[in-house]
């Protein structure tokens, strides 16, 4: 007679987790996140409306003092593209704030609980180096198309109307895709912390963005994002060094070794895909010696494939990265691409080392079902902090979420006002009819995202799914977009059929895979690494082999001329010298970002890994030295991001303290000074728009 296998229950953090017999072996069922949440709902809908309300009353504080005491003109083109006078520091924070997604404070984390220490490093360096490579793209628009608004507008200006229609169907796609994911991370963490009803979340974060961003436009999200990166850095530092330097549970790199050991020989629960079924697995399937410790991963890597493929969708193909570009001086573009790339590593690296591993470490009860959801992060800070770390945790999510969010807003709003309005409706609309529409526009899609979240929250959707998805159905525009800038001869024709026919076979190959793999297409299926891998992989070379080929057989032969000749709608006075656009310093600078952006790209998608492979399962010395990177990139890259946009705003900043305690006077001057202006103004416009055409 068999006996009988007694499980005692599962004590952690005062909470009791029900523990069953299954083949032999004690495994706990139950969900971390089981019962009552940790904080009560009035926290949860405190943060959401408190800081949203927040934001959209200092921001546009903000917005109205640099009308007031710097003399920015809010017309129809500062709303849209910031002067195109922001420099370096500034720049590099909004690259961090627009990049730094739920997913990547989420998926990141939901990475490294499952493959280990490559999960944080494959999402970092697979989602830096699209960001590096931009950079190019950013001069090339100061030199072939000056007075762009939006990247749809260079299409159309290049390729005619019907690429033009393409493009925008994609932009609008990778837009919509990037805000769902925001909102899906966001309210899921909302709910499972504070208890928020779900669908409730997903209408009200919103809410703060839209008002905000309705008030002062890109400047105005541009000023909301440092202070939202400023918040996220703030509180990565605390929780990096809580991990591993603090915490009573865990704090040394020693300690997280060790635990880590420990854990990798254990069983967890997973969740069988197909049956749905709470299943005991044993160390990490296709990791070396089942190891977390090691990078001698394969879902580690084909995971970092994957995160390559659709990162470049969510950059090159959003509106959101080419505004950005558009917006920066030309002698701040490449510098704050760069900038940004690098500092933006530490969110993913940094943050999930920390969070991800810890979560592993302390061998927390969570399942795969919580941790695609993005709940590996709040289960961590919850056992090391308790009510404080969630509060800590939804103050990161939240300012992650509505600083990417308003990117999208604006992103959106461009391609509206400019690619439909300005372009099919009212080509000789005023500045004014353009604000309305802009504005217009950032309403109607923040209402639209809210119902999308909550349909895909019914559908059951998940964080890790759409991440995972993206590449398949966008990775298709990245390359004839980056041909359209690059390359002379890239024609419309392998444009259109490449973006398209990549797109269907990428769909196509990714739900036959997921057929042949586990007999039945759902979202379960679809999600796993085998079909998304050769999903994208299709979806990105079809589009630029197809377009490649087109191009090669048909030359263009483009001499940029038309793009060169799109119109800005109001002239605005710029106080950049004439140097800022000549030819031979944008060419400077491209041959600069050229230069470092593929030397760190092979540095950190190259380099690192293969150097780090001999070392197999880490051991105690070579994780110490692990950590310490991601401790030392993730306070150097926050005190650079915090620090260096106020000191190259410091007199700006020293002129509007000043303005604020002599207003009457400054005031006098203002109106004296504009009355001299207005008699000269129409020379210094010619003048200005002359200098500022120089390059074409």
């Amino acid at each position: 007679m068999s006996s009988v296998l007694h499980c005692p229950p599962f004590e952690f953090s005062g909470k009791y987790y029900h523990v069953s017999e299954n083949g032999g072996e004690c495994v706990r069922q139950s969900s971390f996140f089981e019962g009552k949440p940790v904080l009560n709902q009035g926290v949860g809908y405190a943060v959401i409306l408190g800081f949203g309300a927040f934001f959209a009353v200092f921001t546009s504080f903000l917005v109205w003092l640099e009308k007031r005491y710097v003399g920015s003109r809010h017309t129809s083109e500062w709303f849209n593209t910031a002067g195109r006078n922001v420099k370096t520091g500034l720049i590099a924070s909004v690259i961090v704030s627009q990049w730094t997604w739920a997913a990547t404070i989420l998926q990141s984390s939901n990475v490294a609980w499952e493959y280990g220490v490559s999960g944080p490093f494959w999402y970092a360096s697979g989602a830096t180096i699209q960001v590096l490579l931009f950079g190019v793209m950013a001069i090339e628009i100061k030199r072939k198309a000056p007075h762009a608004h939006t990247v749809c507008e260079i299409v159309k200006a290049r390729w005619g109307t019907s690429a033009h229609i393409v493009f925008l169907f994609f932009c609008f796609m990778t837009n919509i895709i990037v805000t769902a994911m925001l909102l899906l991370g966001g309210s899921a963490v909302v709910n499972a912390l504070t208890g928020v009803n779900i669908y409730a979340a997903s209408f009200l974060i919103p809410l703060g963005v839209i008002v905000y961003t309705l008030a002062g436009g890109l400047k105005a999200t541009f000023l909301a994002s440092y202070i939202h990166s400023v918040i996220v850095h703030i509180v990565l530092v605390i929780f990096v060094y809580l991990v591993y330097t603090a915490s009573s549970e865990l704090g040394s790199p020693s300690v997280v070794y060790n635990r880590l050991l420990q854990v990798s020989s254990k069983s967890r629960i997973c969740q069988d895909p197909i049956s749905h079924h709470g299943q005991s697995c044993g160390p990490v399937s296709g990791n070396h010696k089942g190891s977390y410790l090691t990078m001698l991963s394969s879902g580690g890597l084909v995971f970092g494939i994957i995160n390559i493929v659709g990162n470049f969708g969510t950059v090159f193909v959003d509106n959101g990265y080419w505004v950005s570009a558009i917006a920066a001086r030309p002698s701040s573009t490449h510098k704050g691409y760069l900038l940004g790339g690098l500092v933006w590593f530490a969110v993913p690296f940094s943050l999930a080392t920390a969070l991800g591993l810890g979560a592993l470490a302390l061998d927390l009860p969570i399942n795969e079902s919580e941790a695609g959801r993005g709940l590996v992060p709040p289960a961590t800070a919850v056992a090391l902090m308790g009510k404080g770390g969630s509060i800590l945790l939804l103050t990161m999510l939240f300012m992650a979420v509505t600083s990417a969010g308003s990117s999208e807003l604006i992103a959106v709003s461009s391609l509206c006002t400019y690619d439909i309005y300005r372009t099919y409706i009212n080509p000789n609309a005023s500045g004014k009819k353009i604000l309305n529409v802009s504005r217009g526009a950032i309403l109607g899609f923040g209402c639209f995202m809210g119902f999308l979240a909550g349909i895909l929250n019914k559908a059951g959707v998940s964080l890790g799914w759409m991440y995972l998805a993206m590449g398949v159905l966008i990775g298709s525009a990245v390359l004839p977009i980056a041909f359209m800038l690059l390359w002379r001869k890239a024609n419309a024709i392998g444009a259109i059929l490449g973006t398209i026919f990549g797109c269907v076979l990428g769909i196509i190959t990714w739900l036959s895979v997921t057929q042949i793999e586990y007999g039945r297409i759902n979202l379960d299926t679809t999600g796993r690494n085998a079909p998304m891998l050769a999903g994208n992989l299709v979806s990105i070379l079809t589009g630029g082999a197809v377009h490649a080929i087109c191009s090669m057989l048909w030359p263009q032969n483009y001499d940029w001329s038309t793009t060169k000749q799109i119109t800005v709608v109001e002239k605005e006075k710029t106080d950049l010298p004439t140097e800022e656009f000549k030819e031979e310093k944008l060419i400077k600078a491209k041959a600069w970002i050229v230069k470092w952006g593929v030397c760190f790209t092979v540095l950190i998608v190259i380099l690192w890994p293969i150097l780090s492979l001999p070392a197999g399962e880490f051991s105690k010395g070579y994780f110490y030295l692990w950590a310490v990177i991601a401790i030392a990139w993730g306070t150097i890259g926050s005190a650079v991001i915090i620090i260096l946009p106020i000191k190259e705003s410091w007199e700006t900043i020293q002129n509007i303290i000043v303005g604020m305690f002599t207003n009457d006077r400054l005031m006098e001057d203002n109106h004296a000074g504009n009355t001299r202006s207005r008699d000269n103004l129409s020379a210094l416009e010619d003048s200005e728009q002359q200098a500022y055409s120089l390059h074409a």
